[in-house]
């Protein structure tokens, strides 16, 4: 990898659109020669790998940071606290991607991806044997649950190392013009995985409730399998003798006002989300008494909404820009998040309120984060993006693993002291909601002349009086 690329600033490339402004004649630093590229070939069997692998790996990597592990950390007799952990946990351990970012310019990106999945897949096998894990909790045991919580951070610790390296080979393989039209059909393809094997579960949990054992099985191979495909992964060669210093990536890419907006905004929405949805599943569960399978009946609206929606989004953001999407996405999700307040009762109604809930939230979700991977792709330098991927992750995703910590934290300190537990919930939506609904602010300048267009030019010489348009 070549050492100290050009700043990413509020510039454009050779194309005219957001990237790295890398001339002296423009007053930026000096280029910096792009490694060898991939051929056509080499770039079209990246992107069939990438579209193949993906369904299984995300589909492992969802299966241990989602639903599923709340729900079973919960049958475990986890607290709020902890299920804020969880959630906590599985995005603070981006912070894994900053030591494994001083790898990759010594070692092969595709070692440390399979090398990520191996230990993601070694890490979760406590889960493989949920039963024995349940009999000990259900003697009042707290041990299993902490077991359980071990395990699910071993495999985070795992998966983020991989994704260390993920979106920078991809990066490799894409085609500017067509950025969400790719990332929505690779989307569709783990979405639907998604959405069989969540069916099938919310099945066996009706036949057999708190059986999880099997289904982290099925978790355990879908793991493996990752491993067998990713490993014939082609990548560009980006290594080199010198040592990334990440001191100095981190001041060049926080240099670039449109950087600032983007982190700024994209962490509130992260960081609202990771907030709200683990604990809109302990209410459904702990308060308003919905059992494990129709519990799973939401997560299966959630990847329903989001399939459906893919492409659509990805269509819209390349034609229009991402600014229109994170303000109806962020409006829509505030709104939606209000109407958890009409939810007090365990009747069928109510079932298909919160379903309905899933199933419209993931569609703003995804949305929202289509343009923000558009936008984050158009920010990255092409001569070496896995520092500004990386530290992008990073930094988004360690403030955003705050949220869920202190809201867990938040609730069982409120919840001790009340005996109105459903208030205490309803209020927490309620400043979520309120939140949610002004931070897409920072992302109204990712107009669509701005993320390609002309416009840019101006930004380098003007940056501040550009962006507050």
């Amino acid at each position: 990898m070549p050492h100290r690329p050009p700043a990413v600033q509020a510039g454009c490339g050779e194309s005219g659109r957001i990237g790295v402004a890398g001339s002296q004649a423009r007053g930026g630093p000096p280029e910096v020669a792009r490694p060898p590229g991939l051929s056509e070939a080499e770039r079209a069997r990246g992107r069939r790998l990438a579209i193949t692998s993906h369904p299984a790996g995300n589909t492992f990597a969802m299966a241990l940071s989602e639903h599923l592990p709340t729900i079973a950390l919960v049958a475990l007799g986890a607290g709020e606290s902890m299920i804020g952990a969880q959630s906590s946990i599985k995005t603070g351990a981006t912070l894994l991607q900053l030591p494994t970012l001083r790898r990759v310019a010594r070692i092969p990106k595709r070692r440390i991806l399979v090398t990520g999945q191996l230990l993601a897949v070694v890490g979760m096998t406590p889960l493989l044997f949920f039963p024995l894990l349940a009999e000990a909790a259900s003697r009042g045991d707290p041990r299993p649950a902490w077991i359980a919580l071990a395990a699910l951070a071993v495999a985070a610790a795992g998966i983020n190392i991989s994704n260390t390296v993920w979106f920078p080979m991809l990066h490799a393989y894409m085609e500017p013009d067509r950025i969400g039209r790719f990332f929505a059909f690779l989307r569709s393809g783990w979405h639907l995985t998604l959405i069989v094997f969540y069916l099938g579960a919310a099945r066996w949990l009706e036949h057999a409730p708190g059986a999880f054992g099997p289904l982290f099985g099925i978790v355990f191979a879908l793991g493996l399998l990752r491993i067998a495909l990713i490993a014939r992964m082609p990548e560009r060669n980006e290594m080199s003798a010198e040592r990334i210093r990440l001191r100095e990536a981190f001041k060049s890419i926080l240099g670039s006002p449109l950087f600032r907006r983007y982190m700024l905004g994209v962490t509130a929405g992260h960081a609202l989300r990771a907030a709200v949805l683990p604990f809109v599943l302990v209410l459904l569960q702990r308060e308003i008494g919905f059992s494990q399978s129709e519990i799973l009946l939401t997560t299966i609206a959630t990847f329903a909404g989001g399939l459906v929606s893919l492409y659509g989004w990805g269509r819209l953001i390349d034609r229009r820009g991402p600014a229109p999407v994170f303000r109806a996405a962020s409006i829509g999700m505030a709104v939606l998040t209000l109407g958890l307040l009409a939810v007090r009762e365990g009747s069928d109604a109510t079932l298909l309120v919160v379903i309905l809930f899933f199933f419209v939230y993931a569609i703003l979700s995804v949305g929202f984060g289509i343009a923000d991977t558009h936008v984050l792709f158009r920010l990255t330098p092409p001569e070496a993006p896995a520092r500004t991927l990386v530290i992008a992750a990073v930094a988004v995703g360690l403030i955003a693993s705050i949220a869920p910590l202190g809201a867990g934290i938040g609730l069982e300190r409120a919840l001790a002291g009340t005996s109105d537990r459903l208030l205490v919930y309803h209020r927490f939506f309620v400043l979520a909601a309120l939140l949610q609904a002004v931070s897409w602010w920072p992302l109204r300048v990712f107009r669509a002349d701005v993320v390609d267009g002309p416009l840019l030019d101006s930004d380098v010489r003007r940056p501040n009086r550009a962006i507050d348009r």
